[in-house]
């Protein structure tokens, strides 16, 4: 795909990111936007060019990404997720989890380093310059928008931040960033543009905008970053959304579509339970069926899955594909209550693949469901005019064949 707008795409995932840093570090609103913000406005201010301040802002917004899969690797309960930032491997995770998206420079180990201290005193150890100037500069804005409520510009408050800063250089931060802060935050803007009202227009005024080409497979390898943030954000989901792209790939090809169609039907099913990021794991992990006030609150993810996509440049139909995938033919679904007429034949295709990946993995109130059974509960759904005749006959056909 020609001129991929990778400051659209920043900004829309930044919100599925926040989500999960507010469940499980309890940060505040926008957060991974505002560790974004100061670390553009820093950069500038320390003499980074403007593809190092935009691969700056991208490892920013992405800096805790690896927070989801160490959480299902050390077993912590959600009264202990706070300890998550204290472990290293949310680092690591987060590392090997960007290697693969289309920076404009070359960055290295900026997110493996971005607890370490100025002092040495962090996960590995780093101190002062061995530590990448882009792990320093995201360090000291995710520790500020952290410890301090920055949307509060009250002059108290701005007194408390100014101390903490000044009492911590040459300890944790390098004394060049905090007199790069100090300069920043002398200025009312600074304070106005960190609000949740102005930070995404504060990010999109102050950093230049770049375009790759970065073709449809290259997507597809960025979004799978985020389908596994979403997958390991519980332990029952832990294969869903790797299950969901196996098998739409298997019966796109099935139905003889293009490559292009292919590769954007796996971007759908990678990105389509985003909203999710926005479920509480007390919900996704119950081991009992939700009560109904559950089930509403879990039909709003769809929902969040396409304002999350919306804005994306050329992404009209992966964005219908992913959030449709809970509509049904009778307009009994969600989020829309869309009719059959208004769903199209992939559409239909990721609905009916996400029913059948759902039922045939183990979830906490339920074992896996066989082939042969699943088969038989979507039978009745095409009875009820739930979800398509033809594509229900077609899964049974091409994965019948896996039967013992």
């Amino acid at each position: 795909m020609k001129n991929f707008n990778l400051n659209t795409f920043l900004i829309s995932i930044s919100f599925a990111l926040d989500l999960v840093e507010k469940e499980l570090l309890g940060v505040h609103n926008f957060h991974s936007k505002r560790v974004a913000y100061i670390s553009l406005r820093l950069a500038r201010l320390l003499g980074l060019d403007s593809k190092e301040s935009f691969d700056l802002v991208s490892l920013a917004v992405m800096h805790d990404n690896g927070l989801t899969e160490a959480a299902l690797k050390t077993n912590l309960v959600e009264e202990e997720f706070y300890k998550l930032e204290q472990l290293k491997e949310h680092c690591v995770i987060g590392e090997k989890n960007v290697r693969d998206f289309p920076f404009l420079t070359n960055p290295k180990n900026i997110i493996l380093y971005h607890h370490e201290h100025y002092d040495g005193s962090g996960f590995f150890g780093k101190k002062g310059d061995e530590i990448p100037l882009m792990s320093q500069i995201i360090a000291f804005a995710d520790l500020l928008d952290s410890a301090y409520t920055l949307t509060d510009s009250s002059l108290k408050n701005k007194h408390d931040i100014y101390k903490y800063v000044e009492e911590n250089k040459g300890i944790l931060f390098d004394p060049i960033i905090a007199e790069a802060f100090f300069q920043l935050a002398r200025t009312t803007a600074f304070w106005l543009d960190v609000t949740d009202f102005m930070i995404v227009e504060a990010i999109c005024n102050y950093v230049e905008e770049f375009t790759v080409d970065i073709g449809w497979n290259g997507i597809f390898q960025v979004s799978k970053v985020f389908s596994k943030i979403i997958d390991t954000k519980s332990k029952f989901t832990a294969r869903h959304t790797a299950g969901l792209i196996e098998k739409i790939e298997t019966m796109a090809i099935y139905y003889k579509f293009d490559q292009e169609k292919v590769t954007k039907l796996k971007i759908a099913a990678s990105l389509h339970d985003l909203g999710k990021l926005a479920v509480s794991n007390k919900i996704l992990e119950k081991e009992t069926f939700l009560d109904p006030e559950e089930i509403n609150t879990i039909q709003s993810h769809t929902y969040f899955t396409h304002r999350i996509l919306h804005k994306l440049d050329a992404f009209e139909e992966i964005e219908e594909w992913a959030y449709q995938h809970h509509e049904k033919l009778d307009g009994s679904g969600y989020p829309y209550g869309l009719s059959a007429d208004e769903l199209c034949f992939e559409s239909r295709l990721m609905g009916c693949l996400d029913i059948y990946q759902a039922l045939t993995e183990h979830r906490p109130y339920r074992e896996s469901v066989s082939h042969t059974t699943t088969m038989k509960i979507m039978t009745e759904m095409v009875a009820n005019n739930k979800i398509d005749k033809i594509i229900t006959k077609d899964i049974d056909k091409v994965f019948g064949i896996y039967i013992a």
